[in-house]
Parts: structure tokens; C-alpha cells; sequence
């Protein structure tokens, strides 16, 4: 047991070291200092503003990698999530501005509203998958086409403020009562001091909501053991009473419902409504890799987010010191890449652990396996 839990733990770490070894060899050949890069990494990188401003970007990329993990639990490659969240985040906007109310109905009613037209859109390749067949990839990338499209044509022809009170295309302000506060002045209660210029968003606090309601949901609830059972051997699944389809369905309507508070950190922050600049694309496709790289546990996603925020928080002090920020990106894919294989290697290496220590335990009770029959393996 710790010898599997040793591979998992050094499969990452080895995983980032290759990637900050092919990155500064890149660096190296390019003609940039692969030390004055990191240094200023390291340096400004874990000073108090990027600190903050990795946290803050950690969120929404958290709560992606949960929407994924959901539906990743389910043996499901559901990638609809980039159009969903961008959909729901309208539908929540929207809504926030169109009413007036206590700020304890008010934030409730958005997160509501965002998630369940997250999880309606997810319905839609949920029941294609279950009544039709149709893949669950092929579905949702076509839905993420369509997600825009018809936002596009909600927010240009009904939603959009008049253009004569905002030159920029966007839904109206919501309410300060439909607004998450900032934190600073919590921190500073308890003894941290944060500058007034730096904001700490409470979206944090939803992040980590939806990381709590994950695990007991998943791990703690007869829900969660059925969803799982159904990923990893839906045949057994099916056998031991568990209605394959219904589990479908719930776990794509699921990874919806959690996609749609994927972009609502600007939106009841201190952008307070949706355009382009205060709603974030690619969020849905960010996921995808931190959910891989957090092997879809919500300790390793929390990691992997904080991971690739902090890659592109420190994008602008590089710029500032006029070295490649490009260089981040290359450490993100290639700590993918490099993530995907160590896991890769860490299966096979405890599956041929298993086979080992069960060639032992039948040699040592005396009994024979079937001839040209090899040790059974559970799969992973």
C-alpha cells in the first residue's frame, strides 16, 4: 500500500521536473537564460500579488476539473463543459440583474439559475447517449458550437444592456446584493495582512464547497459507489442491480450542473455582468487536463489547479522582465504530456505488482494455476 501510494506521489513530481528540464532546454536553445526564468518563476512568482492572483485563478479552474472528474468517474469523456459553462453563465447573469433581493436570496438564486441551465444543457447528450448511442464526444463538441451561437443571439437580441447606458455588449449590472464580497477584510481578522490593491475573491469559498459536496457525493453516498462501480465494470454494475443508463444521465447532468458555476467569478465579483472580457473562454478544455493531472481526486485537482493558475500568474512578471512568458504554456503541456505517462507506467507497474504478489501467495499455499493459464489481474 505505501509502495503504490509512494509511485502515485512521485509520479507528478517526476512528471513537473522532466517538464522544467525540456522547457529550459528549449529556453537554452532559443537563446534565453533558463536561470533569470525561473529565478523570476520562483521569485515573483511566491511573492504576496501572485500569490493572491493564483488563488483567485485557481477557482474556476478548480471547479472545471470537478465537472470533468464527475463525468470521468463514469468512464464518460463528457467535454460539453466549455459550452455549458459559458451558456449558464448568461442565464445567471441575467437573471441576477433582473431582480432585486436580500443578498442571502440573491446569490443563492444565481448559482441556482447558472446550475440548472448547466445541467439542462447537459441533458441533452446525456439522453442522446442512453436512447440513440450517440457518442458522448461527438454530442457535446457540437453542442459547444451551438452553446455559442445561441448565447450570442440571446445576448444580442434580448439580454444585452441599451447600448446608450454601455458602449460594451454585455448583460445589465446585477446588484451589489448579487455580488460575492471580497475577503481582505476577513484575512485581516485573522492576522493576514492583505493590500487594499490586492482583492481576494470569496469565489474561493464556492471552489471549495463544490470540493467537499465532490467527495461526499462520490465517496461517501451509495450514489457515488454506484457511479464508480458503473466506470470501472459496468457489466458487473448492471449485474449487481445498478441501472447503467439512469447513472448516465445523473453523472452528465451532474458534471453540468457544477460546469455552470464555472464562470461566474467575475460576474458576481467586480465585473457584475456577463460580456467578453469578465466571462473566461477555455475554461471547459482547461479542465480536462487538471482533472487528468488530479487523477479526478479533489486533493489532486486542487493541487493541479493551483499548479496551472500559478503557470499563468507568472506570465506577466516574466513579461515584465522581457523573458518568454510563452515558456508556461510549455511547462503546461508538457507536465500534461509527461503526467498522462507516468500514470501510464505507475498502472502497469502495480498491476505486474499484483501478478508478483499473487504468484507468491498461490506458490505458497501449495496450489498450481490451470495449466496455460496465467495469474488473473484485476484491471485498474
Amino acid at each position: 500500500m505505501k509502495k503504490d501510494l509512494g509511485l502515485r506521489i512521485a509520479a507528478p513530481l517526476l512528471a513537473i521536473a522532466f517538464a522544467m528540464g525540456v522547457s529550459a532546454l528549449l529556453l537554452q536553445v532559443t537563446g534565453n537564460s533558463a536561470g533569470d526564468t525561473f529565478r523570476v518563476i520562483v521569485e515573483d512568482g511566491f511573492s504576496r500579488t501572485y500569490i493572491v492572483d493564483t488563488v483567485n485563478r485557481a477557482a474556476p479552474y478548480y471547479i472545471a476539473g470537478v465537472a470533468i472528474a464527475i463525468a470521468f468517474k463514469m468512464n464518460l469523456f463528457y467535454i460539453g463543459v466549455e459550452g455549458a459553462y459559458r451558456l449558464a453563465a448568461l442565464i445567471g447573469a441575467t437573471v441576477g440583474a433582473a431582480v432585486s433581493l436580500p443578498a442571502l436570496l440573491h446569490v443563492p438564486l444565481i448559482l441556482v439559475a447558472s446550475m440548472a441551465t448547466g445541467a439542462l444543457w447537459a441533458l441533452i447528450p446525456a439522453l442522446l447517449k442512453v436512447t440513440r448511442g450517440v457518442s458522448e464526444v461527438i454530442s457535446s463538441i457540437m453542442l459547444n458550437a451551438i452553446s455559442l451561437g445561441v448565447a450570442a443571439y440571446m445576448l444580442g437580441t434580448w439580454f444585452r444592456q441599451p447600448a446608450s447606458q454601455s458602449p460594451v455588449l454585455g448583460t445589465r449590472p446585477i446588484d451589489d446584493s448579487g455580488r460575492l464580497p471580497e475577503l481582505n477584510g476577513l484575512l485581516r481578522t485573522i492576522g493576514i495582512d492583505v493590500p487594499d490593491a490586492i482583492r481576494v475573491q470569496s469565489y474561493v469559498v464556492v471552489a471549495i464547497a463544490v470540493g467537499i459536496a465532490f467527495y461526499v457525493l462520490i465517496w461517501r453516498s451509495r450514489f457515488g459507489y454506484d457511479l464508480r462501480a458503473s466506470g470501472e465494470n459496468p457489466e458487473a454494475a448492471a449485474a449487481s442491480g445498478v441501472n447503467t443508463k439512469r447513472t448516465i444521465v445523473a453523472a452528465m447532468v451532474l458534471s453540468g450542473a457544477v460546469a455552470g458555476l464555472i464562470g461566474l467569478n467575475n460576474i458576481m465579483g467586480s465585473g457584475g455582468r456577463y460580456t467578453d472580457v469578465t466571462v473566461v473562454g477555455g475554461l471547459g478544455f482547461t479542465g480536462i487536463a487538471i482533472a487528468l493531472l488530479g487523477r479526478n481526486n479533489p486533493i489532486g485537482i486542487a493541487f493541479a489547479a493551483l499548479l496551472w493558475a500559478f503557470m499563468d500568474a507568472v506570465g506577466t512578471p516574466l513579461a515584465n522582465a522581457g523573458l518568454p512568458k510563452q515558456v508556461t504554456g510549455i511547462m503546461q503541456g508538457i507536465t500534461v504530456l509527461s503526467v498522462v505517462i507516468a500514470y501510464e507506467v505507475v498502472r502497469r507497474i502495480g498491476l505486474r505488482r499484483q501478478a508478483i504478489d499473487l504468484r507468491r501467495s498461490t506458490e505458497g499455499d501449495g496450489a498450481q494455476p490451470p495449466p496455460g493459464h496465467g495469474p488473473e489481474v484485476a484491471p485498474a
